[in-house]
């Protein structure tokens, strides 16, 4: 792509801080930027037509872990980085509804519950007998505990005769965040670029070449926050994992209301503008689902459908109208990747599936990175 002198010098010289992605973490990290320093120039790429990989198109779930996803992490992690885990998720729910406001990304406070199927009686039993310890671990989170029984008010079939609930649950709206946060950030004075993706880059003693499939140009400083797409950037542990969803077109007078997470977090849905949006699966196909390709597949699709009229809308005609997917990121460890990669080079990487509870303080935090 040949620049004019006009194209280059208005958007691609004297860049003083540079950003690829411009998901949650991508944005919010430009707006803390711009706090610290308000007159550096901040550039924006994105390789899609809209913010790609998960910002867009997740479920729009504020959650902080169901009770069985807690349990399983006690597997992989001590009780110091659990507790730590929900902590950074909760705050940083309340920074997001601090920075955008709850109207504007129409945030509610339904609850969440977890749903468990009549079959999976060892679950639910662990769930409960442990319920105690993980209300005394979690205390100090939300100054009560966190999980209570709640009986099957929404009259689901097949499953067991109560959920256990964390009131403090909520969901907003993705698409209404996402166009709020790119607003704000766009008023600060940030540019953006979209459909620009970056292939590569350099660093030099005090800059960074960026090459992108349409030009290149230099940076005084370059942060990575592509999350399912770090691989193609650096070594770390962050892998691709896609996550299908579907949604039903709405339905009459439907008395759903909340966010419902089923099978350790895997399964997940929740009512949205009269419809049913349901997503997970990735358990069925673990390896078949690390990729880096945005498409739906038949064995997810087909169980997802299958809950929705076996569990959650057994008695409830509906139509599915829309399917798509996202990718997140993922590692062994659920803790998020901030941190400085060279002189002028850093990322905020590995969201684990959390891109809404603690994509703003993953942002806020790699901007705090520059000194």
């Amino acid at each position: 792509m040949n620049l004019s002198y006009w194209e280059y010098k208005t958007w691609l010289s004297n860049i003083d801080y540079t950003i690829v992605g411009s998901g949650i973490v991508g944005l919010n990290c430009a707006l803390y930027l711009k706090k610290q320093y308000p007159k550096a120039k901040i550039l924006i790429l994105e390789r899609g037509q809209l913010p790609q990989g998960a910002s867009t198109k997740n479920a729009g779930f504020s959650c902080f872990g169901s009770i069985s996803e807690v349990l399983s992490d006690l597997k992989k992690h001590s009780e110091e980085e659990v507790l730590q885990l929900v902590q950074k998720r909760w705050e940083g729910i309340q920074l997001l509804r601090e920075t955008l406001g709850d109207k504007p990304m129409d945030y509610q406070n339904h609850g969440g519950h977890e749903v468990f199927l009549k079959e999976q009686e060892d679950l639910y039993g662990q769930c409960l007998e442990n319920l105690d310890q993980i209300n005394s671990l979690l205390h100090p989170v939300f100054g009560t505990d966190p999980f209570k029984v709640h009986p099957n008010s929404f009259n689901f079939k097949g499953v067991k005769e109560n959920y256990i609930t964390n009131p403090f649950e909520g969901q907003i709206d993705t698409g209404k965040m996402m166009q709020t946060l790119l607003a704000k950030v766009q008023k600060s004075g940030v540019s953006i670029l979209n459909a620009v993706g970056v292939d590569s880059y350099q660093e030099n003693l005090d800059h960074v070449i960026v090459k992108t499939d349409q030009f290149e140009f230099k940076t005084n400083k370059l942060f990575i926050a592509t999350n399912g797409f770090a691989s193609q950037f650096i070594g770390e542990t962050v892998k691709p994992a896609r996550a299908q969803v579907l949604i039903t077109k709405p339905i009459y007078n439907l008395s759903i209301k909340g966010t419902f997470h089923m099978d350790e977090g895997y399964y997940y849905f929740r009512n949205i503008d009269s419809r049913i949006l349901l997503g997970g699966g990735r358990n069925l196909d673990f390896k078949g689902e690390e990729t880096s390709t945005f498409g739906e597949t038949a064995l997810i699709q087909d169980k997802l459908e299958e809950l929705m009229w076996t569990h959650i809308l057994p008695n409830t005609p509906f139509e599915i109208d829309l399917r798509w997917s996202g990718i997140m990121g993922m590692g062994n460890q659920k803790k998020p990747i901030i941190k400085q990669l060279a002189n002028n080079v850093y990322c905020g990487l590995r969201l684990g599936g959390m891109g809404i509870a603690i994509g703003s303080s993953v942002g806020k935090e790699l901007a705090n990175l520059v000194k």
